[in-house]
């Protein structure tokens, strides 16, 4: 079986991870989900350290898995450790020499997340974090979330992607449909133009890995043994 290497995204911890990894598990696969450096002063660089050091040496077969911000970071450590896949759940897919800073301004998602608030009332981009990101997360479990939070990021934000191209590894890409913080058809036209790709969809919040856990597993599973 894979080793699975989980990369959490801005904000957030390898605790948010912990569902899918015991189904993971479960399934007989090892799983890594590595707690990022915290704080203003950690960058990509620090990032990439981490998630390395705690993947060690199982790298036979490696699958590095990145949410949100984590794509800025799981194709760097795919990269450097030859891994046999890459996935992105909800990725914010970089451009070469693009910080996370203006990721935003160049793919447009300021206009997408005004049109789909326009569309639902609000929900979409809403102040209220249980209701933009863990709308369908069970109300405890999101309180836990907040609790377990990694807290703000600066550095990694504001540092160029340092790649010259993606990686030539084999991509897959979780594009969620209930997502109210990067909207599904927004992300659809994100992952066409950067990735080249077609994206598998699950119904679910951008917080999938605590709302839809059986099935995200069940999605990297499949992609481990295809």
């Amino acid at each position: 079986m894979s080793t699975f290497a989980l990369i959490h995204g801005a904000g957030d911890s390898g605790w948010s991870w912990h569902l899918v990894a015991a189904r993971l598990r479960a399934l007989g696969h090892d799983v890594v989900a590595p707690d990022l450096p915290p704080g203003e002063s950690a960058g990509l660089t620090d990032y990439t350290d981490a998630a390395m050091d705690a993947i060690g040496g199982r790298t036979d077969d490696l699958i590095v898995v990145g949410q949100s911000f984590g794509a800025y970071t799981a194709p760097l450590v795919a990269a450097r450790l030859s891994a046999r896949k890459l996935v992105l759940v909800t990725g914010m897919v970089p451009a070469p020499g693009e910080a996370g800073d203006d990721w935003g301004r160049n793919t447009g998602h300021a206009e997408a997340i005004r049109e789909q608030a326009a569309r639902d009332g609000g929900l979409t981009g809403n102040d209220d974090v249980f209701v933009a990101f863990m709308h369908d997360v069970p109300r405890k479990l999101a309180e836990e979330a907040l609790a377990h939070g990694g807290g703000s990021i600066g550095r990694a934000l504001a540092e160029p992607w340092p790649l010259p191209a993606w990686p030539d590894i084999t991509t897959h890409f979780v594009l969620c449909t209930e997502d109210r913080f990067f909207p599904p058809d927004f992300m659809r036209k994100v992952v066409a133009d950067r990735l080249g790709v077609t994206p598998d969809e699950i119904a679910g919040s951008h917080c999938v890995a605590l709302s839809r856990p059986n099935e995200l597993a069940g999605m990297l599973h499949g992609y481990a043994t295809a």
